[in-house]
């Protein structure tokens, strides 16, 4: 009774300490006009094409971690999975994907806002691919699926970059 006394002080104090985060970042310049409402379309878009990429990134890892420690069988588990999460990611993707008009943007936003589009296009159309031969080749479909996660990171990172949710360094 003891235990369970002093694990449910932990749960309660970490829940109290935790408050809801309500306000919306911002996602322009801070000197620039309030996003429009096809800017925000696209940017909710891509947060839930996130989602799918979060997915991925879960199921390569638990390949990596498999392949690592030489196990057969949970590599041939991690594989399974990774074809799995390739499933599920797709839907995310095709989801937030169809919400992204990079004609939301204008001049050179709007250019790497389509190179961002297409790079999704590009995970996209391999997941196919993914779904079939994760479970017979998992570290090689792992390695392909990260080749075309760093692209799409890439083009994240100037997106964001362009719209002043990251500084330049």
């Amino acid at each position: 009774m003891g235990r369970f006394s002093i694990v449910l002080c932990f749960v309660v104090s970490a829940l109290g300490a935790q408050q809801p985060d309500t306000a919306r970042k911002d996602s322009t310049r801070a000197d620039s006009s309030p996003p429009t409402p096809a800017q925000e379309r696209y940017l909710d878009g891509l947060r839930t094409a996130g989602r799918g990429i979060a997915q991925l990134k879960d199921g390569i890892d638990r390949v990596a971690r498999a392949y690592g420690a030489k196990d057969t069988v949970r590599l041939r588990q991690a594989g399974r999975r990774l074809g799995g999460l390739c499933g599920t990611a797709r839907t995310f993707m095709g989801s937030g994907r169809a919400q992204m008009s990079p004609i939301a943007y204008d001049d050179t936003v709007r250019t790497h806002a389509r190179k961002l589009s297409l790079q999704i296009d590009s995970v996209l159309g391999y997941m196919v691919t993914c779904q079939r031969t994760a479970f017979r080749t998992p570290a090689k479909t792992a390695d392909d699926v990260l080749a075309l996660i760093r692209s799409y990171e890439g083009s994240l990172k100037v997106f964001r970059t362009d719209i002043g949710l990251n500084r330049p360094q």
